[in-house]
């Protein structure tokens, strides 16, 4: 089931983030938030974008969400996305259906493009932006240090519908989800 993330997710969102954080480079960051602190960024995110997760069981598997792309105000129709899956769950397909109501979700609020950065060579999350029908949109060269050695991240772009002119303002997440169409959306 793909719903809405809640604070009281966030011991089970850092548990699936832990092992980028200390292991892998999917996140540069290399300092564990702690479950409070996840809680906080899952409580300042949903203030205007989407934060999703997928649950079976009551266990979240996976979760993924939409985030600020750059801070000044040309920017507000472009968003940086991101997904974590739990080892268990991979190579069952959540990751890309997960991703795939993330992006409906962002364009329901108004926004045209979405951005995925991917350390690489990070082949799965390549192949799985390119399944997904975002295009690559440069590299970044040498940008991160950790795990002893530099890394290059790529940067892939989707358009997830024409941009208007001029542009209505986005949707902050809080209010798309309070209305019926999301709800029926979210049931589908």
């Amino acid at each position: 089931m793909i719903r809405t993330a809640r604070p009281d997710d966030a011991a089970a969102v850092h548990d699936i983030y832990t092992p980028s954080v200390l292991r892998g480079v999917e996140t540069f960051e290399t300092d564990l938030p702690g479950a409070d602190a996840m809680r906080e960024r899952i409580v300042t995110r949903l203030r205007q974008y989407p934060w999703l997760v997928w649950e079976e069981d009551g266990r979240v598997l996976a979760y993924a969400y939409a985030s600020r792309f750059r801070e000044r105000a040309a920017y507000d129709w472009i968003a940086e996305t991101s997904i974590y899956v739990h080892a268990d769950a991979r190579r069952r397909g959540i990751a890309r259906r997960l991703y795939a109501a993330l992006l409906d979700v962002m364009r329901l609020q108004g926004i045209n493009q979405a951005v995925g950065v991917i350390t690489l060579p990070g082949e799965s999350s390549v192949a799985m932006h390119d399944a997904m029908g975002f295009t690559p949109a440069g590299v970044w060269r040498s940008c991160g240090y950790k795990l002893g050695q530099w890394w290059d991240v790529g940067v892939w772009q989707k358009q997830l519908q024409a941009p208007e002119h001029p542009p209505r303002p986005v949707t902050p997440f809080p209010e798309l989800a309070g209305t019926q169409a999301f709800r029926e959306w979210l049931a589908r």
